[in-house]
C-alpha cells in the first residue's frame, strides 16, 4: 500500500498540559477523520511545537489515545520573529489508497494561515 504524508497544524489557548493535550487531540482526530483513517495504518508521527509551548510533548496526547505502538517523535519549530504563538504542527505518514491530490491535510483555527493553500 502506498505511504502518504498527512499534514496539520492547531493552536493550543495556552501553554499548559491540559491545553497540548486537548488541541493535539482534536487535530489528531480531525486528520484522522477528514482521510478515513484507522490507528493501524498509520507508520508514525512527527509532532513540532513553537517554542513558547514547553509544558508537555505532544505525543504524549496521542499516547492518550491509546496510540502506544505508533512510533512519535518531537522537536522544536525554528524561533522565527512574529511567527504564530502556541503552534502544534504534525506530519502524519500512513498506509493509504488515497492519491497525493486525495489528501486532505488539516489546519484548524488560526493555523489555517499557515498553509492556505492546503487549507479547506
Amino acid at each position: 500500500m502506498p505511504v502518504r504524508g498527512v499534514r496539520g497544524a492547531v493552536q493550543a489557548l495556552s501553554n499548559s498540559p491540559e491545553a497540548i493535550s486537548a488541541a493535539t487531540q482534536e487535530l489528531l482526530r480531525a486528520m484522522m477523520t477528514a482521510n478515513d483513517l484507522d490507528e493501524e495504518q498509520i507508520i508514525s508521527i512527527f509532532f513540532t511545537t513553537t517554542t513558547d509551548l514547553t509544558a508537555d510533548y505532544p505525543a504524549a496526547a496521542a499516547r492518550e489515545l491509546g496510540w502506544t505502538d505508533v512510533p512519535l517523535l518531537g522537536a522544536q519549530e525554528m524561533d522565527v520573529p512574529n511567527q504564530l504563538s502556541r503552534v502544534i504542527r504534525v506530519l502524519m505518514h500512513v498506509e493509504t489508497e488515497r492519491t497525493r491530490p486525495q489528501i486532505r491535510h488539516v489546519y484548524l483555527g488560526e493555523t489555517a494561515a499557515l498553509r492556505p493553500d492546503l487549507s479547506e
